[in-house]
């Protein structure tokens, strides 16, 4: 017995040494709001979107600019609702039945944002952001923050404080 217990003492040493060695490292993390957009994926950072609505009735304000679809009622708050799209430089087109509207704020601004869907809202860690590519359009430069893969789809990251910033200066 005492010959099983000495064994049994060395494998628990062994483990005991073994996870000893185990260091957990706490990354930093970066929720995003993921979503499809003219069958491409973008990510806005989730402290600056407020809340993830569905489909609901725009009402059109006549002599606004392409990129201002409208405005909504949110709670008995009247909200705009930015075209994303039209300022990304992507073809409008009408909103899709299941298209959402993310209420972001940044920028000085709040606004409502048409997207086509929502894909996810996920925690990522800091280093699975690449840098953004060299090879971005000119007008995309000054917005994009950041390249990620989500599920092998290239998501790309936005800054809503430059886009609400430059909307607001008249560049939208």
């Amino acid at each position: 017995m005492d010959q099983e217990q000495s064994s049994l003492d060395k494998i628990l040493d062994l483990r005991q040494t073994a996870s000893s060695e185990i260091v957990n490292v706490d990354e930093p993390t970066v929720k995003l709001v993921i979503f499809e957009l003219s069958g491409e994926c973008f990510a806005f950072p989730g402290e600056a979107i407020r809340e993830i609505m569905p489909a609901v009735n725009v009402y059109f304000v006549p002599g606004c600019p392409p990129s201002l679809e409208g405005v909504i009622n949110v709670r008995g708050n009247i909200e705009s609702v930015i075209r994303l799209a039209e300022l990304l430089g992507k073809p409008a087109a009408d909103p899709a039945p299941n298209s959402s509207i993310l209420r972001g704020q940044g920028g000085g601004m709040r606004s409502g944002i048409r997207v086509d869907r929502v894909v996810d809202v996920l925690d990522v860690v800091q280093s699975a952001i690449q840098a953004p590519p060299t090879t971005l359009p000119e007008h995309m430069r000054p917005i994009v923050s950041g390249l990620l893969w989500h599920q092998d789809t290239p998501v790309v990251m936005l800054d809503l404080n430059r886009i609400f910033e430059d909307y607001q200066r008249g560049r939208g």
